[in-house]
C-alpha cells in the first residue's frame, strides 16, 4: 500500500480501465491523460520491440502536451508518468485491439483450446528529471474449449476499449 501522502503524482498515460484499477486497488491517486497517438502507423516485427516502442511513444506524446519541466502544478513534487501497451501473439501473429465486434469473436473463437502469448509493457518517466526506465514480460495462456454461447454472452464484446486481456 502507499503512503499516505507520497512524495511524488502519477499520471497514467493510458485509456485503460483495467490499468485504471490497478492503480485504484493499489490505493494511489492519479491523473489520467491520453496520448491520442495512431498505433497503427508504429510498426516492429517483434512483439517485445513494438510494445516498447508504443510505451514510450505514448509518453513522448504526453510529455510534449505538459507545461514546461513536465509539472501539471507549480510546486516541487515529482510527477511519475506511467504508459503501457500489450499485444498477444497467436500463431505468431501479433494481434491488438480487435477492430470490431465480428473480430472480437473471431479472436475469442480461435483461442478456444489453443494457447497464445501476452506480450506487455511498462514505462516510468520522471517529468522532473527527464529518466525514464520500462521494460516487458510476456507470459502463455492457455484457453480450454470456449462454448459459443459463452462467447456470445461476454459483455466484454459490447466495449472494444476493455479487451486488452482478450486481443
Amino acid at each position: 500500500m502507499p503512503t499516505e501522502n507520497p512524495p511524488f503524482k502519477i499520471i497514467l498515460g493510458s485509456s485503460s480501465n483495467a490499468r485504471r484499477e490497478i492503480l485504484s486497488e493499489m490505493g494511489y491517486e492519479f491523473t489520467i491523460m491520453t496520448a491520442d497517438i495512431d498505433e497503427k502507423s508504429i510498426r516492429r516485427e517483434k512483439p517485445e520491440d513494438l510494445v516498447m516502442v508504443l510505451a514510450e511513444a505514448k509518453a513522448d506524446a504526453i510529455v510534449q502536451r505538459l507545461p514546461a519541466g513536465g509539472r501539471l502544478e507549480e510546486d516541487d513534487s515529482t510527477t511519475l508518468l506511467i504508459t503501457a501497451d500489450t499485444v498477444v501473439v497467436y500463431q505468431g501473429i501479433i494481434r491488438e485491439k480487435p477492430t470490431s465486434e465480428k473480430e472480437a469473436r473471431e479472436f475469442i473463437k480461435g483461442y478456444s483450446g489453443s494457447h497464445a502469448a501476452v506480450v506487455g509493457s511498462v514505462v516510468v518517466t520522471n517529468l522532473a528529471t527527464g529518466k525514464r526506465v520500462g521494460g516487458w514480460d510476456s507470459a502463455e495462456v492457455y484457453f480450454l474449449e470456449i462454448p459459443d454461447e459463452v462467447i456470445d454472452s461476454l459483455e466484454i464484446l459490447v466495449n472494444l476499449n476493455t479487451m486488452s486481456f482478450l486481443i
